[in-house]
């Protein structure tokens, strides 16, 4: 979300934007996950100099004056079992915090008390001639390096959160260079878009063939009741190991970077054939995540058993834009 400096701990102040010098580091992906499996990125740095905004590829992945990127977790479950933030580049700690509390922002109460503290939890890292990562949004007690150390490229420096100003357990990784803003996607462009090119910055742990996708299905499954949206976002449903044959049969996904007009498709079957599909309503506006769920009661006698397979997609202009299917065994 919205990064501010630790003030007061590292007294630095607020990014601004500007061009890469020569030489940059080349980054890792800073978190120890599978880029598109196990972690997604939701936001992009944004590169408009004004009151509107738009990510590196000329996409609306961004809010206005977003300095980082977003990589989040599926679900809070994710979060629980502990992902591992590692160092970008070597580098040696210029400042830490930690001890926030791990909570989605949701009222104004909740951002008044985080004022001046909205990255949470996390680290500032040195890389030398002006470089210097920055990881924000960590778990609360998970920060294991110093101020002072010296790290290597993929040193773990804690575990993801979700401390600061944050929905969504992530980390906002923001590149500077010379205290300016540089986009790791785009570094040597700053008020304007395009392809990602060659001079991107990444390296090590980054997909070589990744692709601009920021509308994705993130977390998809099955539950036996009506599926509640925060509790999709806690990973409630993700460790289910049985479904009761008398139950409801329930599919649902959860989405992110859904634009006004999307649509969720639901297509659920079992061994007796298709259980339901269902074309949902056009959201009425944008949404950084959202969930849809269908189901239907069991029958006379329970569900029969056999192999279950549920396919969530998003609908754009009545195109797939993007699917996650699931597969059930009821035995």
């Amino acid at each position: 979300m919205v990064l501010k400096r630790f003030i007061g701990i590292l007294g630095l102040g607020v990014l601004g934007a500007g061009m890469a010098a020569a030489e940059p580091p080349v980054l890792s992906l800073p978190l120890d996950c599978t880029l598109g499996e196990t972690c997604f990125i939701q936001q992009f740095v944004d590169h408009d100099s004004g009151p509107d905004s738009v990510d590196f590829a000329c996409g609306a992945a961004t809010y206005d004056g977003h300095k980082g990127t977003d990589i989040r977790l599926p679900s809070g479950a994710d979060m629980a079992r502990g992902v591992a933030v590692l160092a970008a580049a070597d580098g040696v700690v210029l400042g830490r915090r930690d001890g926030m509390a791990d909570r989605r922002l949701q009222t104004a109460k909740d951002r008044a008390a985080i004022k001046g503290r909205e990255c949470g939890n996390g680290v500032l890292l040195d890389h030398g001639d002006g470089w210097r990562t920055q990881y924000c949004h960590m778990k609360r007690g998970s920060i294991r390096v110093q101020k002072g150390q010296t790290v290597k490229r993929g040193t773990a420096l804690g575990l993801v959160g979700l401390s600061g100003n944050t929905q969504f357990p992530h980390v906002h990784l923001s590149v500077e260079k010379d205290e300016q803003v540089i986009d790791p996607f785009q570094p040597q462009k700053v008020n304007e878009c395009g392809p990602m090119g060659a001079e991107n910055l990444w390296g090590e742990g980054f997909p070589a063939d990744f692709t601009y996708q920021p509308t994705q299905i993130v977390l998809a499954g099955f539950a036996a009741t009506a599926v509640k949206y925060d509790a999709v976002l806690d990973g409630k449903y993700v460790d289910l190991s049985s479904l009761a044959r008398d139950k409801p049969l329930v599919a649902y996904g959860l989405a992110m970077n859904l634009r006004r007009g999307d649509r969720f498709q639901i297509f659920l079957q079992g061994p007796s054939g298709i259980i339901t599909q269902t074309t949902g309503k056009p959201l009425a506006k944008n949404k950084a995540q959202w969930m849809s769920f269908a189901g239907k009661k069991a029958p006379s006698g329970g569900w029969p058993k056999g192999a279950y397979q549920s396919r969530i997609s998003v609908l754009r202009a009545g195109k797939v834009l993007h699917s996650r299917a699931s597969n059930y065994q009821i035995k």
